[in-house]
C-alpha cells in the first residue's frame, strides 16, 4: 500500500516514525531521542527508513507530529523540509485535537498524551468513558468522558523504575517484564524477585488508579493500554481490555485525515 504519510511521535527516549495512509498505519520504526543530532543527521536516518520502508520514489502528502522534547521541534521540522520535501505540521498547534481540554492550564497537557485520548474517542467511539493508560517513559493514565479530556495522573514508568533500581544497587540483572506466569510467587531468584516485583506491582497500581479514576466517571468506563510495556502487562492484568500499541500515532493520522476532510481535499 502506497503510504501518504510520515508521522512522529517523540518522546523523552525514542521517536516513533510510521510510515501511514490516511485510513492506517503501516510500518512503525523506532530512533532515539537525541537532541544533540542535526537536521542532516535525522534527515539521513529518515531517509534510510524510506528505503527500508520500501517507500523510496513515493511523494508523501505532509508529516505530522506530537512532541514533548521542544529540543527535538525546529530540527525535526528542517530535516522533513531538506530530506523529505514535505511539509510538517504540529499537534496540537498547527492542528487542534478537537476535544474539550479540562486542565486548568490547556497548554502543560503533553501533546502526546492529548493526541492518545483523542485517538481512543475517535477510536471507541461508543464508549462513554475511557482510560488510556500509557507505559512510557512515564506512566500516564488519562480520563476521557464524552468529547472532554478531563486530566489524568503520572507516575514513573517501568523501564524508569528499572533504570532507578538498577542504578542506586549493586550487582542487580536486567530482567523483562514480559513473563509466562498469571499471577505472582515468592521469586526464588534476584531476577524473578525484580520481574514480579515490577510486572505485578505496576498491574496492581493500574488497577487500583482505574478503580478509583472510574468510580468518578461515566460508566462503564474503557480501559485501553499503550506503550511499550502495554501488551506485556495486559497479559497480567485483564483490566487492559483493549491494546493500541501505536496510539499515539493513530491518533496523528486521525487528526490530520479529518483536517484534510475539513477543508475538502
Amino acid at each position: 500500500m502506497r503510504p501518504e504519510l510520515m508521522l512522529f511521535d517523540v518522546g523523552n527516549t525514542s521517536v516513533k516514525v510510521s510510515f501511514a495512509t490516511r485510513e492506517a498505519l503501516l510500518e512503525t520504526y523506532a530512533l532515539p531521542s537525541d537532541t544533540r543530532q542535526t537536521a542532516d543527521g535525522f534527515g539521513l536516518a529518515l531517509r534510510g527508513l524510506v528505503r527500508h520502508a520500501g517507500c523510496e520514489g513515493v511523494r508523501l502528502e505532509a508529516c505530522v507530529a506530537c512532541s514533548v522534547v521542544p529540543a527535538m521541534d525546529a530540527m525535526l521540522r528542517d530535516a522533513a523540509a531538506r530530506w523529505l520535501d514535505c511539509p510538517l505540521f504540529f499537534a496540537p498547534g498547527d492542528i487542534t485535537v478537537p476535544l474539550e481540554n479540562r486542565y486548568d492550564s490547556p497548554a502543560e497537557v503533553g501533546a502526546d498524551r492529548i493526541t492518545g485520548a483523542f485517538a481512543a474517542r475517535r477510536l471507541f467511539p461508543d464508549a462513554p468513558s475511557i482510560i488510556v493508560v500509557d507505559f512510557g517513559t512515564a506512566l500516564t493514565l488519562d480520563c476521557i468522558s464524552g468529547r472532554a479530556y478531563l486530566g489524568g495522573l503520572i507516575f514513573p514508568g517501568p523501564s524508569t523504575a528499572m533504570a532507578a533500581l538498577a542504578g542506586n544497587t549493586a550487582k542487580l540483572p536486567p530482567v523483562s517484564l514480559d513473563i509466562v506466569e498469571t499471577e505472582p510467587r515468592p521469586g526464588r531468584s534476584t531476577a524473578v524477585s525484580i520481574q514480579h516485583g515490577l510486572a505485578f506491582g505496576f498491574a496492581a497500581l493500574v488497577e487500583g488508579l482505574c478503580a478509583k479514576l472510574s468510580r468518578q466517571m461515566q460508566g462503564p468506563v474503557k480501559i485501553v493500554s499503550t506503550g511499550g510495556y502495554g501488551k506485556a502487562l495486559a497479559r497480567i492484568c485483564p483490566l487492559l481490555e483493549e491494546n493500541v500499541p501505536a496510539l499515539v500515532s493513530d491518533g496523528l493520522r486521525i487528526l490530520y485525515s479529518e483536517k484534510m476532510q475539513n477543508k475538502g481535499a
